[in-house]
């Protein structure tokens, strides 16, 4: 297990990462630090075996820092968080393991951890390391082997019907319905015949990837057994069951944020979805809606805003997060975010739809200068 650290000097995502590199059962979490002067301070009693810096902090930036914890610590790996792509070459000029794009993802500290071993100059046996699947239904969809390789689905169909199942976890659907489904030209023993392959071809391909899920058979239906298997869809719908229940943690928010990567089965044009894909957005925005109103309350507008340039990474064309961003911008005077969100913006309009920025937007802009 690796000692890691973490210095990120805004709570709610020091809390965040917490919870992510948390729950990677490949570390111990030995020190977070919102002050990057005080993790120096600590380093030597802590000794871990990486840290993850946010880039920009005050009083000592995350590379300034990360040159300090080479000087006292040289075998301390260091991997960087930021918003924005333009440290990259700085990052590995300080001989980073990684660097990680936000928002951080399961799946980049997992990312994270391999490169870790593979790295890591005194031998470790590869039992110890410990591999499990990967599977990802928001953004594109992704099924990973336990050695991190890509799922082969045999056909189309396939990969389908997996996805339906892993969208209704645990819940009977009639094979009509699955039928109805996914074979709308195919009626009686056609369509039972095209279901029953397919599941047999979904069943081999599990097998085959050590996938522990199961396809039970019910009546006249059938039910995937994610076996207690985590994947983001199903942590997705768990975490929205306890924010209806009204007992939703801030900590639980920002896990159910960061497991929203874009919409669902990006790319996959399965009519089934869209209704599922907009339901999943609309509860997305307002929760972005809600956690960065209580972050300004609180008089973090800094963690507001970065939030709000998370969500626009992935929905650039929202008119409304753009101008409650641009008046975040504009309360703190800072006329080069809002020159640099208007035009991301009126490219993204010009590139994505061929329309000029709506004329409110211009004159939001023409009045911050």
């Amino acid at each position: 297990m690796f000692r890691a650290m973490i210095v990120e000097d805004e709570r709610p995502i020091l809390d965040l990462m917490k919870v992510l590199v948390g729950q990677n059962s490949n570390y111990s979490i030995v020190g977070a630090f919102t002050n990057p002067v005080e993790a120096l301070a600590n380093l030597q009693e802590l000794q871990p075996d990486i840290v993850f810096i946010d880039v920009e902090m005050p009083r000592m930036n995350g590379l300034q820092l990360a040159v300090h914890i080479h000087e006292q610590l040289g075998q301390a790996e260091i991997v960087f968080t930021t918003a924005y792509k333009d440290y990259a070459l700085e990052a590995f000029e300080v001989s980073a393991l990684d660097y990680i794009l936000k928002p951080v993802t399961p799946q980049a500290i997992q990312r994270v951890t391999g490169r870790l071993f593979k790295h890591r100059t005194t031998h470790i046996p590869a039992e110890t390391v410990k591999s499990s699947f990967s599977i990802r239904c928001f953004g594109e969809f992704e099924v990973l082997n336990p050695e991190g390789l890509p799922v082969h689905f045999r056909t189309r169909r396939t990969e389908e019907l997996f996805a339906y199942l892993l969208c209704h976890p645990g819940r009977y659907i009639s094979k009509w319905k699955l039928i109805d489904l996914l074979w709308q030209d195919a009626k009686g023993e056609r369509g039972l015949s095209n279901l029953h392959n397919t599941l047999y071809l979904l069943k081999k391909v599990l097998k085959e990837n050590k996938i522990p899920m199961s396809i039970q058979k019910l009546n006249d239906g059938y039910r995937l057994d994610t076996a207690n298997k985590q994947y983001d869809l199903l942590q997705y719908h768990q975490l929205q069951q306890v924010h209806s229940e009204g007992r939703l943690t801030t900590e639980q928010a920002e896990e159910l944020c960061s497991l929203y990567q874009g919409p669902l089965l990006e790319g996959k044009n399965y009519l089934w979805k869209i209704p599922l894909e907009e339901a999943f957005f609309k509860q997305y925005t307002a929760m972005v809606r809600e956690l960065a109103a209580a972050e300004l309350t609180a008089g973090n507008g800094a963690a507001a805003e970065l939030r709000l340039e998370q969500y626009l990474s992935l929905y650039p064309l929202e008119e409304e997060m753009n101008r409650l961003l641009i008046s975040m911008y504009r309360g703190r005077g800072a006329l080069e975010n809002i020159d640099r969100r208007y035009e991301q913006f009126e490219a993204a309009c010009k590139n994505e739809l061929g329309l000029e920025l709506p004329p409110e937007i211009k004159n939001e802009w023409l009045q911050a200068h």
